[in-house]
């Protein structure tokens, strides 16, 4: 038998509590698009700066439309602010390629409208009551909200990294390692855990039920491959032997003409790295990263091993030997702190690997959490017993096998988007995401005798 749950502490707030919560999450979220936004000047935001990302100042607007359309409109039942824009700013109907066409708003024009909406936003949250719809308990739509403007920013934040010009963003730089990693391997054994979640209040639909789920005993990289690691792969030829790669990733590579990790060129003896508009020595014990599912899978097979599964994954964040129990988090259910991961745009580059030692699963696999998004071997699918909620096309619009899923988060995403139950999920060919991997292998017998 899996242990159950535990409540989520948000389940014991009270009205003002959970209104002091969500406008803390809303807040953050504003002053990091105000930072990306007002970082450029404005020819620079409505530029497009590369076909696979919006104008910055879509993005800007988009945020704030969605917080007006679920909590002005659905939520507080207020009269419109612009209902005018709903059609120009629904990501369904507009591929971002084709996004500057549009009579989109311009730059102070987008500024106001999202001032006054969250304006009007804030005026909700005063009155709300937590009590009713599912909607609406526990602050779900605020809480919502605020992960949709923290994903749109990271997509921002992705946006910074394609833009051609000098540097415009600046934080301190990682920690350095604190410790060595104790091995390079976790042996995570063999057995049932508890996969999903029914309790945490702010999940979104895609990491709902709870359900009991069952791994054999695999082995799992105790950090994610650095560049150090991988350059060595891409040295060995690696890019030129279609022994390693999967008839479609085979296929990508050439039509592509991939040489090696996005923003990456060789100068002699030595590689460099375009980071934010900076050029700079690749640091090697830093986790890769801008690779698709298809060079992190090319990789692992060149290093003997694979991706994990999804629920590998999963279990070597979340499973507690000793108790049977799923963690929120690798460390424990504590909110991530600052020794735990490297989240928030805290810093502008992922950690070099053993800088969160503090953050170590149960098992002792470390930095799960933040740095880079990592690539599993899975097909984005519902859980059993999955459910829509609280519109279609969040999750099951994209369910299939053409997205496959990432875990665990980047520099570039903030704590409330990432938990150890969140799942992201991409086409394999994306690069220009915050990216990277760790490599699993089958468990031999004699590790599990």
């Amino acid at each position: 038998m899996t242990a159950p749950e535990t409540d989520h502490p948000m389940t014991g707030l009270g009205a003002e509590q959970l209104r002091t919560h969500a406008a803390e999450h809303l807040l953050r979220a504003r002053d990091r698009s105000v930072t990306l936004t007002d970082a450029v000047d404005d020819d620079d935001l409505v530029r497009q700066h590369s076909p696979l990302m919006s104008p910055l100042v879509w993005d800007l607007a988009h945020v704030g439309n969605q917080e007006e359309l679920w909590l002005v409109r659905d939520v507080g039942r207020r009269e419109p602010v612009r209902a005018d824009i709903d059609e120009l700013y629904d990501a369904f109907k507009h591929a971002r390629s084709t996004r500057p066409t549009l009579p989109l708003l311009g730059p102070a024009e987008a500024r106001g409208y999202v001032r006054e909406v969250r304006d009007k936003v804030l005026d909700v949250l005063d009155t709300a009551s937590f009590d009713g719809n599912r909607l609406t308990r526990h602050a779900f739509a605020f809480g919502m909200v605020a992960q949709h403007e923290q994903q749109h920013d990271e997509t921002m934040l992705a946006t910074h990294q394609l833009r051609v010009g000098a540097p415009v963003l600046q934080a301190p730089e990682p920690p350095a390692p604190r410790a060595p990693l104790a091995a390079r391997e976790v042996l995570v054994p063999a057995g049932e855990f508890t996969m999903g979640t029914s309790t945490e209040p702010w999940a979104l639909d895609n990491e709902r039920p709870a359900h009991p789920s069952y791994t054999d005993a695999f082995v799992i990289d105790a950090g994610c491959v650095t560049y150090g690691e991988y350059l060595r792969f891409v040295e060995a030829g690696g890019y030129d032997q279609a022994r390693w790669w999967s008839a479609a990733g085979w296929r990508h590579v050439r039509e592509a003409g991939l040489t090696g990790p996005k923003y990456l060129t060789r100068d002699g003896d030595r590689w460099l790295r375009t980071r934010f508009g900076s050029v700079e020595p690749v640091r090697e014990d830093e986790p890769v990263t801008h690779v698709c599912f298809y060079e992190a899978e090319a990789y692992a097979a060149w290093a003997g091993k694979r991706l994990p599964t999804e629920t590998e994954w999963e279990k070597a964040a979340r499973f507690d030997p000793a108790t049977g129990r799923s963690r929120r988090y690798p460390w424990g259910d504590d909110d991530p702190g600052t020794e735990h991961a490297n989240l928030g745009q805290r810093h502008l580059r992922a950690a070099p690997a053993g800088a969160y030692p503090a953050g170590a699963s149960p098992l002792g696999v470390q930095q799960l959490i933040g740095d880079v998004w990592e690539w599993t071997a899975s097909d984005f699918l519902p859980y059993p017993g999955f459910q829509v909620f609280p519109y279609a096309e969040y999750s099951q619009v994209f369910f299939g096998p053409d997205y496959k899923v990432l875990r665990g988060g980047s520099f570039g995403t903030d704590q409330v988007a990432c938990r150890g139950t969140f799942r992201n999920w991409d086409y394999p060919i994306r690069r220009q995401i915050f990216a990277g991997f760790r490599c699993a292998r089958d468990a031999r017998p004699d590790e599990v005798a």
